[in-house]
């Protein structure tokens, strides 16, 4: 038997959501709830949402279709929507002193944008984000293709850990910890897929499944495999892949990362089916498909390449290159680093709740690391001096990761840079505006990894 302390330490959870409807509201109402985020017959969790549930409001719209939608502030925090992944227009971008001012407790902000590219993305808060995304304000923002795939369902999973009392189930309230700041960021001990805690979905024999899996952690990175599943990567952050990747042993998902999967259920009727999260203690399950008889008698062919996008050629043999250097954090304390014109020493920075610095500067610099013309190629190398990962996202753009044998890798927004290592991407700079560059472990952004930079 687990104590509830040791029950809520080791425990993960999940749910599996069924597809979601077209919202007939357009109001995004951010508001405080309470929800079951740890198991039945432990106290509900106060959480902050849109429109009363973590995740929220699953918004679906087809390709090339407009998303309308009122935020309406009901917190005691302002606040603002960043759509994350969608290549919008800048004035959308929901970036509090850069794109818009913070909506404030009781006012309203009006988004309104148009959809460019099918795939998996999701919304979430871009103020204070460390603290409100940890409190649940985050939702999916799912784009159709015109043509989907042959599929059985289309399952929107978010993974999310929380750090929950294990007395009142109550979000620890220590976001200006400094540990978690300096150090690999605010993990959790308790996880969730969708906000609820172990339920299971039954599935039938050799049924097809489209997974879409977004990581809305904090700062957790997972690495995940499959059991009892025969499975296919078949975009990454939102964009397809020119080949479906098959599923061999694991792939990580960073924070902010998205990877949609196409999945046969290979396991036997009376069985079981999971996704698992891989850890150096051996792992635990985040999805449970117990499995029944299906329609289906046997697998499905081999799957096509969902339709692509439509994006820019990267020609990027003479694009200038410009490095980002990833400073500081704990074992690589800083000895100094900028804040607007004035240089401080590390203790100064710590005492102001900075750890890291990106090129030099510990909070968003004056000037843009990267003044770009609109349709210039640009690479950038993100060079990681410190001592833990970061996942460096771009807004307004998706790129291509530079492979270490020169070729293109796949298209994403938020790319994974391993300690002690080098990542080279390559970018069309063709959305006009100033774009924020950071760190989604969003400890890591709050305490000085932020940059932006400049399309005109």
């Amino acid at each position: 038997m687990f104590s509830r302390r040791q029950f809520l330490q080791t425990s993960t959870a999940v749910l599996l959501a069924p597809m979601g409807v077209r919202a007939a509201s357009t109001d995004l109402v951010a508001q405080e709830a309470v929800q079951q985020i740890a198991p039945e017959g432990y106290p509900t969790t106060p959480v902050w949402t849109y429109g009363g549930n973590v995740p929220g409001l699953d918004i679906r719209v087809r390709q090339g279709e407009r998303v309308q939608r009122k935020l309406v502030n009901k917190l005691p925090q302002p606040t603002a929507v960043h759509w994350h992944g969608i290549r919008i227009a800048n004035a959308m971008d929901g970036v509090p002193g850069l794109t818009q001012d913070a909506v404030e407790a009781g006012a309203s902000f009006n988004y309104d944008f148009v959809a460019p590219d099918a795939g998996t993305y999701w919304y979430h808060s871009h103020n204070r984000s460390m603290e409100q995304v940890a409190r649940g304000l985050y939702g999916p923002l799912i784009v159709e293709e015109a043509s989907p795939p042959d599929v059985d369902r289309d399952l929107t999973l978010m993974l999310d850990d929380w750090r929950l009392d294990p007395d009142t189930a109550h979000i620890v309230n220590d976001f200006d910890n400094g540990h978690d700041l300096s150090h690999a960021g605010r993990l959790g001990n308790l996880v969730t897929v969708n906000g609820r805690f172990d339920p299971d979905y039954p599935v039938g024999t050799a049924e097809r499944l489209r997974l879409r899996l977004i990581n809305a952690s904090n700062a957790r990175i997972y690495d995940l495999s499959l059991d009892g599943l025969t499975g296919w990567i078949v975009a990454l952050d939102g964009m397809p892949l020119a080949q479906p990747l098959p599923v061999e042993g694991t792939f990580p998902l960073a924070p902010a990362q998205r990877v949609d999967l196409i999945v046969d259920v290979t396991a036997k009727a009376q069985g079981i089916a999971s996704l698992v999260s891989v850890e150096r203690d051996g792992g635990f399950g985040l999805a449970r498909f117990p499995v029944s008889e299906g329609a289906a008698a046997t697998p499905r062919q081999e799957i096509d390449p969902l339709p692509p996008n439509s994006m820019p050629e990267v020609q990027y043999d003479d694009a200038p290159l410009h490095r980002m250097v990833m400073q500081g954090g704990a074992m690589r304390w800083l000895d100094a680093a900028k804040i607007g014109d004035t240089e401080l020493s590390g203790r100064e920075l710590a005492q102001l709740g900075r750890f890291w610095a990106l090129n030099g500067y510990a909070e968003r610099p004056k000037e843009p690391f990267l003044d770009a013309r609109l349709g210039q190629t640009h690479r950038i190398e993100f060079v990681n001096e410190t001592a833990f990962p970061h996942a460096m996202h771009l807004h307004g753009h998706h790129f291509r990761v530079v492979l270490q044998d020169g070729t293109l890798g796949p298209w994403r927004d938020t790319v994974l840079v391993e300690r002690g290592q080098a990542r080279q991407i390559a970018l069309v700079a063709d959305n006009p505006g100033d774009w924020l560059l950071h760190c989604h472990m969003l400890g890591h952004a709050a305490s000085g990894m932020m940059s932006w930079f400049r399309v005109s």
